[in-house]
């Protein structure tokens, strides 16, 4: 599971990170020169102990807030601290608390539906407004897309495998809603969005696996090309190769990727639509035969019967 753990940092990513400081550098004094220009003229008011005392939220008198020495100096209150300031628009998120191994982050969410029992495909009609179905919560220290979970990788960081999950399962949720919408069960919903949503990955990763070469020649291509682009301009200019051989790589592999995840989809949701009805119900109790309900003679014992004393007296 990705735990967020500090890490070491990589030369690339520091290197990368540099050149994005540097690259914001010049943004933020245009914004900081265009906010300046703007601005009215400066007209200084003198403030009063009064006038601070009021913006901070203080209470009392101003002589009582900042006081006077023997020598008339003023004096600070030993009961207030710098920086006295709240900050504003403060609204506290607060929620339900989600365990630390569950990558979630959506307090709506519902536990894994049951797959005992399957309804049939009643008549569907146009889409009506329905309620919202929630999403479905994934297992812990997994990432669910729809009925495909795997184990989170260790490279991969908290953060982002939470996104990954949420965004995975806000469109089985709506795929779900849709389909409520136009009269199909809870159950049936429930089993074509998870299949859709699983199917469209595995399509996405196998499209992925197949235009890999591609996307090697892409980003070689698109790193040459932007490096020379670049090099002119340098340093700032370097980080055109990486971007270019970014691009490179997502122009071959996106395309093939998207592919993989549409037919994935359709696969799974035509999957879905037909599978049969499972119907719930108890299984019926075995009925009895009649050989069964007869009465069995009773078991001879192992041992003889015991003989009379008075039978062998009058024998011998």
């Amino acid at each position: 599971m990705g735990t967020g753990k500090h890490r070491a940092v990589d030369a690339r990513r520091q290197k990368m990170g540099s050149i994005v400081v540097a690259g914001t550098i010049p943004l933020v004094v245009a914004l900081v020169g265009t906010g300046t220009a703007n601005a009215g003229p400066d007209r200084s008011v003198p403030a009063t102990e009064a006038d601070r005392a009021e913006q901070l939220g203080w209470t009392g008198e101003a002589d009582q807030i900042t006081g006077t020495d023997e020598t008339g100096e003023a004096e600070a209150d030993p009961s207030q601290q710098w920086p006295a300031a709240q900050e504003p628009n403060v609204r506290p998120y607060q929620g339900l608390h989600i365990p630390e191994d569950t990558l979630s982050s959506l307090q709506w969410a519902r536990p894994m539906p049951d797959k005992k029992y399957l309804a049939p495909i009643d008549v569907l009609h146009l889409p009506v407004p329905v309620a919202p179905v929630p999403p479905i919560a994934p297992p812990p220290h997994k990432l669910r897309f729809g009925d495909v979970q795997v184990d989170a990788p260790e490279w991969l960081y908290r953060e982002q495998a939470i996104q990954l999950n949420d965004g995975a399962a806000q469109a089985e949720a709506n795929i779900a809603t849709f389909l409520d919408s136009v009269g199909m069960e809870r159950t049936r919903s429930d089993r074509i969005a998870s299949q859709t949503v699983g199917s469209a990955a595995i399509g996405a990763a196998a499209g992925t696996v197949v235009a890999s070469p591609f996307a090697l020649f892409g980003a070689a291509m698109g790193g040459v090309i932007g490096g020379a682009i670049g090099l002119p301009f340098a340093p700032i200019g370097l980080a055109a190769g990486p971007m270019g051989a970014a691009y490179g790589a997502a122009l071959m592999a996106v395309p093939l990727a998207a592919i993989g995840a549409g037919v994935g989809a359709a696969l799974g949701a035509v999957h879905a639509f037909s599978a049969p009805p499972q119907a719930l119900s108890t299984p019926p109790e075995p009925e009895s035969t009649p050989s069964e309900s007869a009465e069995t003679p009773p078991e001879q014992g192992d041992t003889a019967p015991e003989s009379d004393p008075a039978q062998e007296e009058a024998s011998s």
